[in-house]
């Protein structure tokens, strides 16, 4: 029995329009290195300090701390000037589902690639409250949709490493990875998953298909998190 479901935010539970794809090329690009959609979908769903090293190195430049440092501050900025301009959305029943996930007593938690300064204003932009009380405002009624979120800069190592989804599971007092299930739309959130574990499930509501995804190693693949229900029950 399923007492966890951890999903991914972007891509998976939010439609942010691409826009962390746009900002994370941009960034490595303005700090002397070239990208390709290919090598940023590879980093799609990782801690951004680590994508942006990485892609740094893959695309020339150097990836030194002060130039990390400051292609990570460009990354939030452009980030923010992109959502500003075109604000995040919930995914197509979305939060129908994670109010259904709870109403069956099943525990609900985001984890993302995203830092906690970059997580908590999308959350706050779309009105989704923690159970926890972390959130601000009013954690009452339907907005409380969360029981838990693990940002990347929270634990030792992004995405594939397990860590967020045993934080998560640590946050809600679920003891046995065989009641958890991960949901993600990268193949990053597909290796952590399976790194953690858990029922590893792909949806395709992201960049990738069904062949890329499938391609990797996995339990399911739906076309979206709004199908999950229908998979527990």
């Amino acid at each position: 029995m399923i007492k966890l479901v951890a999903c991914d935010m972007a891509g998976t539970t939010i439609d942010e329009h691409g826009d962390v794809y746009t900002a994370l090329a941009r960034s490595v690009e303005e700090a002397g290195a070239s990208t390709t959609p290919e090598a940023v979908q590879e980093w799609m769903g990782a801690d951004k300090v680590e994508a942006i090293t990485a892609l740094i190195g893959l695309g020339g430049g150097t990836a030194s701390g002060e130039v990390v440092d400051a292609a990570f501050i460009r990354f939030k900025e452009i980030l923010t000037e992109l959502y500003a301009a075109n604000k995040p959305v919930a995914l197509d029943g979305v939060e129908d589902t994670l109010r259904e996930l709870r109403r069956r007593g099943i525990k609900v938690a985001l984890t993302t690639g995203f830092s906690h300064d970059v997580a908590a204003p999308l959350l706050e932009g779309l009105g989704w409250k923690v159970a926890d009380g972390r959130a601000d405002g009013d954690a009452a009624g339907d907005a409380v949709l969360l029981d838990a979120v693990v940002c990347s800069d929270e634990v030792a190592a992004g995405r594939p490493a397990p860590y967020m989804i045993h934080r998560a599971m640590e946050l809600t007092g679920v003891l046995d990875v065989r009641e958890v299930l991960a949901a993600g739309d990268t193949v990053n959130d597909l290796q952590a998953a399976i790194n953690a574990g858990v029922t590893a499930v792909g949806v395709l509501s992201g960049k990738l298909g069904r062949e890329e995804l499938a391609a990797h190693p996995h339990h399911h693949i739906l076309d979206g998190v709004k199908d999950i229900p229908a998979l527990l029950a």
